[in-house]
């Protein structure tokens, strides 16, 4: 789950590795559950781990925001590549580390 100040706490993001993942949350929530959602798809498909640093800096960009996991760390989505690539050439400071290759200091 992924949340913002902008988004609110009624609107989290659900974040999942492929759309799959998304069926089954639907299919869990509604039999085991009995509580059917609706999701709305965000055109966001690349992740970087990043810093409240970031949010700012990204606030108004199109194609990219930052939200912040449940388990405290932030994340940066772009919609694709070329949007990634404008903000890491116009913002080099940025801490833009691809998933998997982060090791948390906790």
């Amino acid at each position: 789950m992924l949340r913002s100040d902008v988004r609110g706490d009624q609107a989290p993001v659900l974040a999942a590795v492929g759309p799959m993942q998304f069926e089954v949350v639907e299919d869990r929530m509604a039999h085991d559950f009995s509580a059917p959602m609706r999701l709305e798809r965000l055109p966001y498909s690349l992740a970087r781990i990043s810093t409240a640093d970031a949010m700012p800096a990204l606030a108004n960009v199109p194609g990219a925001e930052v939200l912040l996991r449940s388990d405290g760390e932030y994340l940066a989505l772009f919609n694709d590549v070329w949007a990634l690539r404008r903000i890491e050439k116009n913002h080099p400071d940025l801490t833009l580390v691809p998933i998997g290759t982060h090791n948390p200091a906790k």
